[in-house]
């Protein structure tokens, strides 16, 4: 079993616990958040359920899924979700997905927390590819990728159902050989 725990300068992950779910509910629950994620707002119990899943993600063999706490490096705060699926079909890659609570939204937050998930999965889990999917309009976090040294790749034509109806996908890599930890 492998626990999570990695951390830098400004933020830190460590795998989701159930005293986290009031903490995720104030992201996941949250309109505003969840805009351009394919789900509507979730319900405290969704949320519940999902920490369930990922605490059980944490004893697989091979680990294939981390769904990790976002955390203030210096208050220890709970200030994000992000998640890293390793793709059981090609296991040297890996795909990204994060939400953070508004509070921190405009702060450099989020190309700090990609940097950490591209450090994480290739000096820890040694992935040489990690890509992440966004919503077209979702500029923030083409900024915070692009800014963290990904690459857009290109767009997904109805990629994601949503409570909206369909929707693209815009993606953006990373690899490990062109990759500058920043």
């Amino acid at each position: 079993m492998r626990q999570v725990v990695w951390n830098r300068e400004r933020l830190g992950l460590r795998d989701v616990t159930e005293a986290d779910v009031p903490a995720l509910h104030a992201i996941y629950g949250d309109p505003t958040v969840t805009q351009h994620m394919p789900f509507a707002p979730r319900t405290l119990g969704e949320v519940a359920d999902l920490v369930d899943e990922a605490m059980a993600a944490v004893c697989a063999q091979p680990r294939l899924l981390y769904v990790m706490a976002v955390v203030d490096a210096e208050r220890r705060d709970l200030i994000g979700v992000a998640r890293l699926s390793i793709e059981s079909e090609h296991p040297h890659s890996a795909e990204i997905g994060f939400g953070l609570h508004p509070d921190v939204w405009g702060r450099g937050v989020g190309t700090d927390l990609v940097r950490l998930l591209l450090s994480f999965g290739f000096k820890e889990l040694g992935l040489h590819r990690i890509w992440g999917a966004r919503a077209p309009a979702n500029l923030p976090a083409q900024l915070a990728m692009l800014t963290a040294g990904m690459v857009e790749e290109g767009r997904i034509r109805h990629h994601v159902h949503t409570p909206h109806g369909w929707r693209d996908s815009i993606v953006h890599s990373a690899l490990e050989d062109e990759w500058i930890d920043r």
